[in-house]
């Protein structure tokens, strides 16, 4: 499977694999299993790649974020995050953009990625003409949880606003054909990104602002049972979501 991102980049760039390699000091057949097999390179080589491309080392390959430990514990383990802010947006928009069957959101609000991609709604639509049912749940600004939230992170109002803002950044998708959007009132113990058989899971921490709380990227395997619980703990929710009108 291709490294479509690097491959993009690379283009939009005019760079070619005998260019790239010179930066990076490797020899061109190197970057041809980069781009062509997705080979992630080694740690010092890839950020000497990524300082020529001009792009973000991890955004290219999200993988070289998997610590070992981690990866021998749990075979679902694709990364971990320390941070959500240290995550770039192009990990969440590049696996949503491969989803063929399903993409499914669960959140408070999750502005970031409106604010850092405009065009999230034209590729959630996108999607849904190629077939893929998207599920978005959404905090309901006027849930005791959210509120409480809010409290809990010192973030006041701040919360219940960015719901409502959220609800209105995803209200034109009201109304497209395999587009669902919900609110819950839950208590919101992870926001969680699917899609299709991988998930970004942002686990939330008592009195720590989301972006401020660790991911894990999840990819569903028949030897672990990680995804499967996630997935189940969204359809939850869901089932107890309330739809959201399109007036």
């Amino acid at each position: 499977m291709p490294n479509d991102r690097l491959k993009a980049v690379m283009e939009l760039g005019g760079w070619t694999c005998a260019a790239l390699a010179e930066k990076a000091g490797v020899d061109t057949k190197s970057v041809e299993r980069w781009a062509n097999q997705n080979r992630t390179p080694r740690l010092g080589t890839a950020r000497l790649a990524a300082e020529a491309l001009g792009e973000d080392m991890f955004g290219l390959w999200p993988s070289l974020w998997q610590p070992r430990a981690a990866r021998a514990i749990s075979p679902e383990l694709v990364a971990l995050y320390e941070q959500r802010a240290d995550l770039p947006v192009s990990v969440y928009i590049d696996l949503l953009a491969k989803a063929t069957e399903r993409i499914d959101v669960l959140v408070y609000a999750a502005v970031f990625l409106h604010e850092a991609y405009p065009r999230l709604n034209d590729l959630l639509r996108e999607r849904a003409a190629e077939g893929c049912t998207i599920r978005i749940a959404v905090g309901d600004p006027n849930s005791e949880n959210v509120r409480q939230r809010g409290e809990e992170e010192k973030f006041g109002h701040g919360i219940q606003s960015r719901c409502r803002l959220a609800l209105m950044h995803y209200r034109s998708l009201l109304g497209a054909q395999g587009i669902e959007i919900r609110t819950h009132g839950t208590t919101l113990y992870n926001s969680l990104y699917r899609a299709d058989d991988q998930v970004l899971v942002n686990a939330h921490v008592w009195g720590v602002n989301a972006f401020g709380a660790p991911v894990w990227h999840l990819r569903r395997t028949s030897a672990g049972k990680l995804f499967d619980t996630y997935a189940a703990s969204f359809d939850a929710v869901w089932n107890a979501a309330l739809p959201v009108e399109e007036n």
